[in-house]
């Protein structure tokens, strides 16, 4: 019998069996696909590796930091800051019609050019920094509480709402159209706050290190064991049943699945559970073209460019295959890798990649052949959206991929192919069962950092606490 069996070997998952390891528990990961990761991995195609997911690590303290999510993940999981060298971004942007707002990791610059755009907005922002700086992350009901209310409260201009809610959104919010307030805090200290950094070799690198950690302390990672049900008896959670119909055993089960799927793992014992509880329907594309050349050789040295077309950002379902009149523009090549002694300035190639809102539903409608044509078609439409705002890079392109909600649904096996999960969150991570319990996406926790800071609190909170009589 197993102390703990976790469902998933994503981020989350990862980390929570690193710290219950640590103090000797008996941990088993159950991870249906082939690879690690969830969200968070990556794939190998024509030589070249594609990260899926990373575009940067929010969240970034630099080292020597005592404080933040970052140097807390450090301290419990016992890392060094050196093992995931974290390179800072070189600065980034939010661009709207008339207006474009830098920001870097240094929240002065954010300042001062809100000065320069906004300039009787300067004493409504720094109010707003003070509700953000003084939030409870465990107030489970002024987590719910409605972003954009609050925020309209304090700032009067409407364009200058519209350009901060963006990049936060786009980087960990489930909701359609509004904001749960916390995940709005959370998200603004992670990117505004702290900082974007990103290791050289992408996700592989954070990935590599998770693994081999919880391996050295005796974990157990069986990958293709897809969990096709939790076992209840009197109440309680007492193992899982395997795809191949295998029984294993555990004294606890923590799953990074997500809230409406681990319920229907259950959902014999928990009948109820999912009543109140619709799965997310936010999903992506990701449009990926590698360049003959540095981006910085074509103009441009930001790192992430999170842009709208228009004057009020929507951020709902595609009602098409894709919504290009937004979306997010990644250069990996434009983060301080030099920082390293070990690291080269730059990537090998120049890389670009456009995130895009999408509708899992159209896609996963499209025949094989349908499928195939529509990635090719709505690859150019994003890339022609994404060039508005950034240098034209399409005369430099020499190979491409594209990533839809399919994918996402293969490496998350999140219903909807939905990236941040579910609209309600559990912040304590319970479940109707006692020994149950979730973790990652939908306990509230979004990017590496949070969701690894995720697995360990759980980990610490509800089953490091209990006597172990393994």
């Amino acid at each position: 019998m197993y102390d703990t069996i976790i469902i998933g070997a994503g981020m989350s998952g990862l980390a929570a069996g690193i710290r219950l390891a640590h103090f000797d528990r008996r941990v088993c990961i159950l991870e249906r696909h082939y690879t690690i990761g969830g969200l968070n991995s990556f794939y190998r195609l024509r030589g070249r590796d594609y990260d899926v997911g990373l575009h940067a690590v929010t969240n970034f303290t630099p080292k020597g930091a005592r404080k933040g999510p970052l140097a807390r993940l450090l301290r419990q999981l016992r890392f060094r800051w050196e093992d995931f060298a974290l390179a800072p971004q070189l600065g980034s942007s939010i661009r709207f019609p008339g207006v474009s707002l830098r920001f870097s990791n240094d929240l002065e610059l954010l300042r001062s050019e809100i000065a320069r755009n906004f300039p009787g907005q300067q004493d409504a922002f720094e109010q707003l920094l003070s509700r953000i700086v003084d939030y409870d992350d465990l107030d489970q009901e002024l987590y719910e509480q409605s972003a954009r209310r609050i925020v309209s409260e304090i700032i009067s201009e409407p364009m200058l709402i519209e350009i901060l809610f963006c990049p936060l959104m786009w980087y960990g919010n489930a909701r359609e159209d509004d904001m749960d307030f916390g995940q709005f805090c959370i998200m603004f200290r992670s990117i505004f706050l702290e900082g974007l950094a990103r290791p050289y070799a992408g996700v592989r690198l954070i990935l590599r290190q998770l693994i081999r950690r919880f391996r050295e302390l005796g974990g157990e990672l069986k990958l293709r064991h897809g969990v096709s049900r939790i076992e209840v008896q009197d109440g309680r959670a007492v193992g899982v049943v395997l795809d191949n119909g295998t029984t294993l055993e555990a004294r606890n089960i923590l799953s990074s699945a997500g809230w409406v799927e681990t319920m229907r793992l259950c959902s014999h014992a928990c009948p109820e559970a999912n009543q109140d509880r619709p799965a997310g329907r936010l999903s992506f594309t990701e449009s990926m073209a590698v360049l003959d050349c540095q981006p910085q050789q074509l103009g441009h040295s930001e790192a992430i460019v999170f842009y709208n077309d228009h004057p009020e950002f929507c951020w709902r379902k595609s009602e098409d295959l894709c919504d290009v009149r937004t979306g997010v523009v990644c250069s990996p090549n434009n983060f301080a890798y030099g920082h390293f002694p070990d690291d080269e300035e730059s990537l090998p190639d120049g890389i670009v990649r456009i995130t895009s809102l999408a509708n899992f539903d159209r896609w996963f409608a499209l025949s094989e052949e349908e499928y195939r044509l529509e990635k090719l078609r709505w690859f150019d439409r994003a890339v022609a959206s994404a060039v508005r705002f950034v240098p034209d890079f399409r005369a430099h392109i020499i190979d491409t991929d594209m990533f839809t909600p399919q994918t996402i649904r293969r490496f998350t096996w999140h219903d909807n192919g939905a990236v941040y999960g579910a609209p309600q969150k559990q912040l304590d991570g319970t479940t109707p069962l006692p020994n149950l319990f979730i973790c990652g996406t939908d306990q509230g926790f979004v990017g590496i950092i949070g969701t690894i800071m995720s697995g360990i609190s759980i980990a610490n909170q509800h089953i490091l606490p209990q006597a172990s009589d393994a």
